[in-house]
């Protein structure tokens, strides 16, 4: 029985992280939608060129889960929270391009 409450427990943690990431794309469409008309989605051989550059800032807003079990990591970009969108989103300039990088 303790095997399958691990199961379970591990089934509802995963299923808390499915459920916060499509709120973060949610608030993302929200915001974009509101501060960016040019927002859109961008393939690595497009950003790979943008990397270091001083305009540009890239997040990564992967779920702790997926970030904390990945091995890739994009080299200058900063972590924030998923679910502290709200307390992050404004401190960052405007006049920079984010990108926001997810899974």
């Amino acid at each position: 029985m303790p095997q399958r409450h691990k199961i379970m427990k591990r089934g509802l943690l995963m299923a808390k992280y499915v459920v916060s990431t499509v709120a973060l794309l949610l608030i993302v469409i929200v915001c974009g939608i509101s501060y960016a008309d040019n927002a859109y989605m961008m393939t690595k051989e497009q950003l790979l060129p943008l990397l270091g550059k001083s305009d540009v800032i890239v997040i990564d807003v992967r779920t702790n889960y997926s970030w904390d079990k990945s091995d890739v990591k994009i080299k200058g970009a900063l972590r924030e929270e998923t679910m502290r969108f709200g307390s992050w989103m404004n401190k960052y300039p405007k006049d920079k391009t984010i990108v926001l990088y997810c899974d």
